[in-house]
């Protein structure tokens, strides 16, 4: 796993940082300003990285909403982010997005 894309309980387990929202310690000098306008910072981090089989419903909902849906997705892309909901897209749905746009 990646630890700094989120942050950790030191037990492998996602959760929110109060200090600086559910993004941890990222802020324009890491080039990633988008984190702080995106819905999710104020969303549960839990909906985000569902269980295995659990649903991604109520984490896509937010993302279809946010205004930085796509930094997000090309983030995650582009850092190869294998976990959770990123720019309203799963894993798998990354991985396919990834071969259509190395396609193009």
């Amino acid at each position: 796993m990646r630890s700094e894309s989120r942050n950790y309980d030191g037990n492998g387990a996602v959760g929110s940082c109060s200090q600086h929202g559910a993004w941890g310690i990222f802020d324009e000098q890491d080039g990633q300003s988008w984190r702080t306008k995106a819905l999710c910072s104020q969303t549960d981090p839990e909906v985000f990285f569902p269980e295995k089989g659990g649903s991604t419903r109520d984490a896509k909902q937010v993302c279809e909403l946010c205004e930085v849906r796509e930094q997000c997705l090309d983030w995650a892309v582009d850092h190869d982010e294998r976990f959770g909901i990123w720019g309203g897209m799963s894993e798998r749905e990354r991985r396919r997005y990834k071969k259509e746009r190395r396609r193009a």
